[in-house]
């Protein structure tokens, strides 16, 4: 079906660019050469004029074999050099050198990867609930969870979020975390960093800091050393001891799991820390198939991002309203979302 949408494509867009012949005429001569000449395909009993066919004969029965993938056709292009149909087909032909993982979960066990939830308790206990039934009707093995950062800000209920997770993990210790970006800032604001605490305050910690408790009134009249008082006697020990026991990457099957990227290029046992919570553009429009399929959160996009790279699952829950988890059992994979209510949140 796939080559035949391209074959398809190819006729159009040969009638556009040449005003040629259909594609179902197109087989019966070879692609020129570099010297401009011209040479038929083989057709059964019928030697070639010329070598390097896209088809070629066989030398004991004169039978056509195949040279290149399930056969397929070629077109009459005519003139010296490259033609836009002739680079247009290898385009839509060519087998990738570097083929991304197919991608398959480690035998026997089933994950289930949460997207960014951000203070929106209401939607995590939406899709906690359907997490639960789903893995009860499929039986066999407990699914375990793995989060994939940003826990906090922008959402109004980043603390009550956290107490959630840490009661969840006490119950099922197949729970993991990876630290967000935004928990490694709310953690270096937490230990005194004055840009840190600039920063978090600019990306929704504002949200999480009224979250512990802190009047809105409080908040307002603090100037930033009053504001890291207020934070530091705000937020429980456990809670800070919680997010710095989070992971920075988790290697499963065919599959990484980390908050926002990698650099592509880089070996994983080499990546950074600082570009597996932060990198966005050069891993988003990386060509190069990494070691395994990076399953990830950090950037919004409106559905569920599925590429030969990556799976992107931060549908932006803070505001749309719409929570996204993927389960993964040996090949397969599915998709459950929370959807509630939109918020009048931080951008």
């Amino acid at each position: 079906m796939e080559h035949e949408a391209q074959a398809r494509f190819l006729a159009v867009a040969q009638r556009s660019i040449r005003g040629r012949q259909a594609i179902t005429d197109a087989g019966k001569q070879g692609v020129c050469l570099a010297d401009g000449s011209e040479h038929r395909i083989c057709r059964h009993g019928r030697k070639h004029g010329k070598p390097g066919c896209q088809r070629r004969t066989d030398a004991t029965n004169e039978t056509c074999t195949p040279s290149a993938p399930h056969h397929l056709p070629t077109f009459p292009i005519h003139g010296k050099g490259p033609s836009a149909v002739s680079m247009l087909t290898k385009l839509l032909f060519r087998r990738p050198k570097n083929a991304a993982p197919v991608g398959r979960a480690p035998e026997g066990r089933r994950l289930y990867a949460i997207g960014d939830i951000h203070g929106r308790l209401d939607l995590l206990e939406g899709l906690l609930s359907q997490i639960v039934r789903d893995d009860a009707e499929r039986g066999g093995p407990v699914g375990e969870l793995i989060f994939l950062g940003d826990l906090i800000d922008r959402g109004p209920d980043s603390a009550q979020v956290i107490d959630r997770l840490m009661a969840l993990q006490a119950e099922r210790p197949n729970v993991r975390f990876l630290l967000g970006n935004h928990e490694e800032v709310f953690l270096h604001a937490l230990s005194g960093d004055a840009k840190a605490l600039r920063l978090f305050n600019r990306i929704g910690g504002a949200e999480t800091i009224l979250s512990y408790g802190v009047s809105p009134q409080a908040y307002a009249d603090a100037d930033y050393e009053q504001l890291h008082r207020l934070l530091v006697e705000a937020v429980p020990a456990s809670h800070r001891e919680f997010l710095e026991s989070f992971e920075d990457m988790i290697v499963a099957g065919d599959y990484v799991f980390v908050h926002a990227g990698i650099r592509p290029g880089i070996a994983l046992a080499d990546q950074r820390p600082a570009d597996l919570r932060w990198i966005r553009d050069q891993f988003l429009n990386a060509r190069m198939a990494p070691e395994k399929r990076v399953v990830h959160g950090h950037t919004i996009s409106e559905e569920v991002v599925e590429l030969p790279h990556r799976i992107g699952l931060d549908t932006g829950a803070y505001r749309t309203g719409i929570l996204t988890a993927m389960a993964f059992e040996d090949e397969k994979r599915w998709v459950l979302q929370e959807h509630g209510s939109r918020v009048a949140v931080a951008a």
